[in-house]
């Protein structure tokens, strides 16, 4: 599979941007709505104008046609055909370039034994699941062994569950085939469960680059850092290990909990979204729960900062102005915090 290049992009929405995607890689856009992402997607797939160039194992793509870049696009929407069945939805790209019957069938059951869709083969569009339409979706997106796979968004309209389950599993599924892809969200946790690398774009510019522990614990600028939910970050001291895959962190006098996978621990990351915050003592165990003092408290949107003072060391908390309210929740009472240990990050 190529590697992507691209120098100098510019365009109505797009200013100046220069980014490699290696081979094989799964680079993941990461941006608020008008960043420029599905843009981007769609200069490297030649379907808009643009200055600059796009290369492909530093081939210019400039003057090739969309179907002969040899790229393979997974739209927000799916654009299934709704008049066809999963079988002909997933074979029409390869009847419109005239592949061999013969070559076509086999194709076709080697897609439905990857997805795991043999048994949706009769179906039409209207009779399928969320996470069916993505599967079949994604098998006629990579029908034609296309060289690039470009995916805009494509579990933006599923339920978390499902979206959860799926992300892992197209992940393994690109990693599997090789492909050199390009991912878009707007989702953090997303970009962080997907990505090989995260590309972030903010007005149109590649604001920053880099591997996901990279951007979510080196944000360059405070409008990446709020994108990102302004992570609290804990510098920790010394660690001992507790067995079963966890680790107890000493950040400044706070023993925390967090997942082991073997390596030193030097730095632990969670967003104030994540962190439990309440004026009263929570019922449960008492893993990485913490009391203090709400030292500020801020409207932040629709949902409102508190910062806590707990030892030596600050929280920040978001939680929604609604209960924020009905509990009473203000500048200079004690509070209960948790950090989650699901949603901690590990450097």
């Amino acid at each position: 599979m190529p590697s992507i290049e691209l120098r100098n992009i510019n365009n109505f929405a797009c200013r100046d941007i220069n980014m490699t995607v290696s081979d094989r890689e799964l680079l993941v856009l990461l941006g608020p709505t008008g960043a420029g992402k599905t843009t981007l997607l769609n200069i490297i797939s030649g379907l808009i104008e643009y200055e600059g160039s796009v290369l492909f194992d530093g081939i210019p793509m400039e003057g090739t046609p969309t179907n002969r870049r040899g790229v393979g696009y997974l739209f927000q929407d799916l654009v299934l055909f709704p008049h066809l069945t999963v079988s002909s939805n997933i074979t029409y790209g390869m009847k419109i370039q005239k592949w061999d019957v013969k070559e076509t069938d086999a194709r076709l059951g080697e897609l439905m034994d990857l997805m795991n869709i043999h048994h949706l083969a009769g179906r039409y569009p209207r009779d399928l699941s969320g996470g069916e339409k993505q599967r079949v979706a994604l098998a006629r997106a990579i029908a034609s062994y296309p060289k690039v796979l470009l995916l805009d968004e494509p579990f933006n309209n599923l339920d978390m569950r499902t979206t959860k389950y799926l992300r892992m599993e197209f992940r393994k599924i690109l990693k599997d085939l090789g492909l050199t892809a390009i991912f878009v969200t707007h989702s953090v946790k997303e970009a962080q469960e997907m990505a090989d690398r995260i590309a972030v774009l903010d007005r149109g510019r590649l604001v920053q680059i880099g591997f996901p522990q990279e951007i979510f614990f080196d944000p360059h600028g405070e409008r990446v850092s709020d994108f990102l939910g302004s992570p609290n970050i804990l510098e920790c001291d010394r660690y001992h290990v507790l067995g079963n895959g966890l680790v107890a962190a000493d950040c400044n006098g706070m023993e925390v909990i967090v997942p082991y996978e073997g390596n030193s621990v030097r730095k632990i990351a969670i967003s104030p979204g994540d962190v439990y915050l309440s004026r009263n003592r929570p019922p449960g165990p008492h893993l990485n729960r913490f009391q203090g003092i709400i030292s500020k408290a801020t409207p932040h949107g629709s949902v409102m900062r508190f910062t806590v003072r707990t030892g030596n060391t600050e929280i920040v908390a978001e939680i929604s102005r609604d209960i924020a309210q009905a509990q009473d929740l203000r500048e200079g009472v004690e509070a209960f915090i948790i950090l989650k240990l699901r949603c901690l990050r590990v450097l």
